[in-house]
């Protein structure tokens, strides 16, 4: 389970005030994809001191740990670990953050996901006045034809309105964080305690999103949270309809159970604000599509009113300016507004799939993507 040295090498008391950077990489079978995180991180403009892949329960006749090797990572081997991604974090931040000093700073990223250069570097300088957490702002990579395209677009107008909202993280995305060491002792602590929901450890095992529910304990602590534009990451985008139903399902089921066992408070009440007007959104959508038919059925054509034409324009137009970022093709799809309203449909199918299950308390799968 462990490797024959320290993860990270103690450092006197008496240490420059730099803090150390230390890279957790969980990976389950990753062998095609993590050799690529970890380049990537071998590339940062603020080195780091450790990076650390953390093989959980793998199946691949050890090609990952191979891979990650090879990738000049050091590997934590790990198997019999319980709760998947939660758990094998959990037993590695058991063993790396004794060996680190409060200022000190946990990086943790998916095997899937490659950094920009300067993500380190930028997340590091963005730890001040409360900060206890930095999230990358996450783009889609290329690849997937129509579908992950519109993926792209999704996570264009998520990084969009981050930015309009002043850098602030909403979720501390699983694909890299930028962790103070001092607030994951203290998320640790504060479920011991029974400050905060979740288990005993950093993570919670209960939760089928884990990044957004230490999100909600990071912010819970008093602490804010943080995704500044440069800050970026690519991440894998589903090249499949099953895939990505299965995705946004245990984000969607995931959200709503944090929700349910944070209770309502001043850090949740946006996010309960949020899952409501979905939910209304949504409802109306499919509302103005009915009456859309009906008056189809009935009239055998559509009525054109100057005024709602004029605001589905205005429609049209934020759409395609939130997407401008992203490209001719992002730019081209959101013109075409019937393609991404397909897409909502979608999304509007997961959020009411989940809310149903929730309500009804079916279990909780999580499926791997």
């Amino acid at each position: 389970m462990t490797i024959p040295m320290p993860l990270v090498e103690q450092v006197p008391v008496t240490a420059p005030a730099r803090p150390r950077v230390v890279a957790l990489i969980p990976a389950r079978n990753e062998a095609d994809r993590i050799g690529a995180a970890i380049n990537g991180l071998h590339t940062q403009t603020r080195p780091l001191d450790r990076i650390i892949a953390v093989a959980n329960n793998c199946t691949d006749a050890g090609a990952t740990r191979t891979a990650a090797q090879d990738a000049g990572a050091w590997v934590l081997d790990l198997h019999g670990i319980e709760g998947k991604k939660a758990g094998a974090l959990n037993e590695a931040l058991e063993q790396v953050l004794p060996t680190l000093g409060d200022n000190d700073l946990v990086l943790i990223q998916d095997a899937d996901t490659v950094l920009t250069p300067g993500f380190v570097e930028h997340a590091a300088s963005a730890m001040r006045r409360r900060v206890g957490a930095v999230g990358g702002v996450f783009y889609g990579e290329e690849g997937g034809g129509l579908l992950g395209q519109l993926q792209r677009n999704e996570y264009q107008r998520y990084a969009w309105e981050i930015a309009r909202n002043g850098d602030k993280a909403v979720v501390l995305t699983g694909t890299a964080s930028l962790f103070r060491a001092r607030v994951l002792k203290q998320v640790k602590a504060a479920r011991l305690s029974g400050q905060l929901p979740g288990g005993t450890s950093y993570y919670s095992l209960a939760s089928l999103t884990e990044d957004d529910e230490i999100t909600k304990a990071v912010k819970t602590l008093g602490y804010r949270t943080m995704s500044p534009a440069a800050c970026t990451v690519t991440t894998e985008v589903m090249t499949t309809p099953r895939a990505l139903w299965d995705q946004r399902l245990r984000w969607q089921r995931g959200a709503l159970e944090n929700l349910r066992d944070y209770g309502l408070t001043r850090v949740t009440a946006p996010y309960f604000g949020k899952q409501i007007m979905m939910g209304l959104g949504a409802i109306a959508f499919g509302l103005y599509l009915a009456f859309v038919a009906l008056e189809l059925y009935y009239l055998g054509s559509i009525g054109i009113s100057p005024f709602w034409t004029a605001l589905g324009g205005i429609f049209v137009v934020e759409k395609v300016v939130s997407v401008w970022g992203a490209g001719w093709r992002a730019r081209l799809i959101a013109c075409v507004l019937v393609i991404e309203l397909a897409y909502d449909l979608f999304q509007h199918a997961v959020y009411f799939r989940a809310l149903v299950d929730l309500m009804l308390r079916r279990e909780e799968l999580w499926v791997a993507t």
